[in-house]
């Protein structure tokens, strides 16, 4: 598809967690999965890899940032490979230290970008301002358990689904889904526009595994799919079912119409005092560059929501069930801060975008990360 790349001219920059081995127990151990792709590597694959081996495999997260930052600004970088949100604090980093505003400048031969791990939608519009124009994207979905899916075409709708990587997969429908209970149907009798939580069997030694994730069929020919969300991540108080897509494509439309970039966000629901029917959703959005009004924003993500998800319209009407979202501005680094409150910095680490409880928003709005 693209006959004059110089993709491998120059170095592929990779981002990946610790290299840290936690013991479980005295007969098993685990660590970061990208660490350990990064630790065994070919000898031909490294030699084409930044940042060096000893830093890319560095324990503290924000030592690490540092040193790549330093080591890779000024080098001839042709590619990137990471999640999106951590990659984007490291090229922001890298900015700074070169005094740039855009990667054009400081990386010129700059053409791919291969993510995973966190949806691009959120942060699209960040790496918009600061990728060269001609910078291509592709995505990747995979976990500890095993590689799923790869985005093997530019303009493919979804990514295709591996068959053949020693995975026998089951889908269970997130209206049925009720954990271990839940009635699985094979690969061949799933239909499109429908979410499917996935299920596992692998030549691994997992039998009929819940991943966590759930997906929906952009073709069945080939298998195509895209990730709309996590079965324990939701809001379903008032029976709205909103997903992380819905709110992932939403946050996205609110920063498009009120000229916001959103770097991390989460959402709880909050329920009417006693005496009064219904309540609402809270939004808690760190932005890199504000709206220029929060109540547009607010008004453009409920507008947004409305359209990707049918049970939030109905619960919506009139206010008689949810009343408009409220969204608290979080200071920058709120989430970067509770997450290293937590150990979990870099690495397969993410905030948890959707909870059907108020437990994380309390936590942030009460704590001050």
């Amino acid at each position: 598809q693209v006959p004059d790349s110089q993709l491998y001219d120059g170095l592929s920059l990779r981002l990946g967690g610790s290299s840290k081995i936690n013991e479980l127990n005295e007969h098993s151990y685990y660590g970061d999965l990208s660490a350990i792709m990064i630790d065994n590597l070919p000898m031909w694959a490294s030699w084409r890899s930044t940042p060096s081996h000893d830093v890319a495999l560095m324990d503290e997260w924000e030592a690490k940032i540092e040193k790549i930052a330093q080591q890779v600004a000024r080098q001839n970088v042709t590619s990137l490979f990471g999640v999106p949100s951590w990659m984007l604090v490291l090229l922001r980093r890298v900015l700074e230290i070169r005094g740039e505003t855009t990667l054009e400048a400081v990386w010129p031969n700059l053409e791919l970008f291969v993510h995973g791990g966190v949806a691009y939608t959120p942060y699209e519009a960040s790496f918009a301002a600061i990728l060269p124009a001609a910078t291509r994207r592709l995505e990747t979905y995979n976990a500890s358990e095993g590689f799923f899916a790869v985005q093997d075409a530019l303009d493919a709708n979804g990514m295709l689904l591996m068959l053949d990587h020693g995975i026998f997969y089951e889908f269970i429908p997130v209206a049925d889904f009720n954990g271990s209970e839940s009635h699985a149907i094979p690969l061949a009798e799933v239909e499109l526009g429908v979410s499917y939580a996935v299920i596992l069997n692998t030549n691994g030694g997992l039998w009929r595994t819940i991943v966590g994730d759930t997906v929906e069929f952009t073709s069945v020919a080939p298998y195509r799919i895209r990730i709309t969300g996590r079965t324990r991540l939701f809001i379903n108080a008032f029976g709205e079912e909103l997903m992380i897509d819905n709110a992932e494509r939403a946050i996205a439309e609110a920063c498009r119409k009120t000229g916001a970039l959103v770097d991390e966000y989460t959402a709880a629901p909050w329920w009417a005092p006693a005496g009064e029917a219904g309540g609402g959703h809270d939004w808690l959005v760190e932005f890199q560059t504000p709206p220029y009004s929060l109540d547009a924003f607010g008004q453009a993500l409920d507008i947004a929501l409305k359209a990707a998800n049918s049970d939030y319209e109905a619960k919506r009407y009139k206010d008689m069930v949810l009343r408009p979202p409220r969204i608290h501005a979080a200071p920058l680094g709120t989430f970067h801060n509770w997450l290293k409150s937590k150990g979990k910095l870099g690495g397969q680490n993410k905030v948890p975008r959707l909870m059907n409880d108020r437990s994380l928003i309390e936590e942030l709005l009460v704590s001050g990360f």
